[in-house]
C-alpha cells in the first residue's frame, strides 16, 4: 500500500509540473509575424521613408520574463518569420534597427498564446540609413546686392554660404550654400543646441556675423526656422 501511495504522489507531481510548464519550446503553439524595413536615405530634405519587406533579417524571441532570448530565426523574402512548437504563455519578439553609428536599437512586440494557438504579432518596423535617428534644420537667406555703394538689386541669396556649430564652440563643423529658392538645410543632426550663422557686409565691405541659436529636442524632426529669423544680408558685387 505504501508503494502505491508513493507512486500516486509521484505521478501527481509529474502532472502538476507538466501543467505548469513555463513558456518555451515543447508545445503546439506558434508565434509569427512580419518585419518591415524603413530606409532613411542620405541627402534628404523631407525625411521620406522607403518601406520594404525586411528579408533575411534576424528575429529573436524571449520566453516569458527571461532576461535572454530563447531562439532566433531569419525572415523570408516577404519579411515573414515563425516560431513553432511553443507552450502557452507570454512571449516577446524583437529585431534591430541600425543607427548610422552602427549601434543596434531593438524594436519589440509582445503577445500571449494559449495551448495550440497561433499568435500573430504586430508588424515590427525596423529602421536603417544614414539619416535615421537624425534631424534636419532648414532656413532662408535674402540678400541686397550693392556695387560701389549703389544698390543693384535684391532677392534670395543663391550660393551664399551658411555655417553651423555646436553652441559655445568657436568653429563650425559644417557649412552649406543657399539654393535658388533661398533655402539652406543642415542634415543628420543629433538632438542638442546649435548656432547657425552667416555673414553680411557693411558699406565698407567688412563682413560681420549674423547668428541664430536653436535646440533640437528629438531625433527625426524637420525644423524650419521661423520667417522672422530669415537672414537678411548685404552683399557687395
Amino acid at each position: 500500500m505504501k508503494i502505491k501511495c508513493i507512486g500516486l504522489i509521484f505521478m501527481s507531481l509529474v502532472l502538476l509540473v507538466s501543467c505548469n510548464k513555463n513558456e518555451g519550446e515543447g508545445g503546439t503553439g506558434t508565434v509569427q509575424g512580419y518585419v518591415k524595413l524603413i530606409n532613411h536615405p542620405d541627402d534628404n530634405y523631407t525625411l521620406p521613408a522607403d518601406t520594404v519587406d525586411a528579408s533575411k533579417t534576424d528575429v529573436f524571441i524571449v520566453y516569458g520574463n527571461s532576461e535572454f532570448y530563447g531562439d532566433d530565426v531569419e525572415t523570408d523574402d516577404k519579411g515573414f518569420y515563425q516560431f513553432k512548437y511553443l507552450t502557452k504563455g507570454d512571449y516577446t519578439v524583437f529585431a534591430y534597427s541600425t543607427l548610422p553609428s552602427g549601434e543596434k536599437v531593438p524594436v519589440k512586440a509582445s503577445i500571449s498564446i494559449g495551448r495550440g494557438e497561433t499568435g500573430n504579432v504586430s508588424t515590427l518596423y525596423i529602421h536603417s540609413g544614414k539619416a535615421y535617428g537624425t534631424s534636419i534644420v532648414k532656413g532662408k537667406v535674402y540678400a541686397e546686392y550693392y556695387h560701389n555703394g549703389t544698390k543693384r538689386g535684391e532677392g534670395w541669396a543663391y550660393e551664399h554660404r551658411v555655417y553651423i556649430r555646436n553652441a559655445g564652440d568657436d568653429y563650425h563643423f559644417d557649412d552649406t550654400r543657399v539654393g535658388l529658392d533661398g533655402i539652406f538645410a543642415f542634415q543628420k543632426l543629433q538632438p542638442g543646441d546649435y548656432e547657425i550663422f552667416t555673414f553680411t557686409e557693411n558699406s565698407a565691405e567688412v563682413p560681420s556675423p549674423m547668428i541664430e541659436t536653436l535646440t533640437i529636442e528629438n531625433a527625426g524632426e524637420i525644423i524650419e526656422m521661423e520667417p522672422d529669423t530669415t537672414f537678411f544680408v548685404r552683399i557687395q558685387v
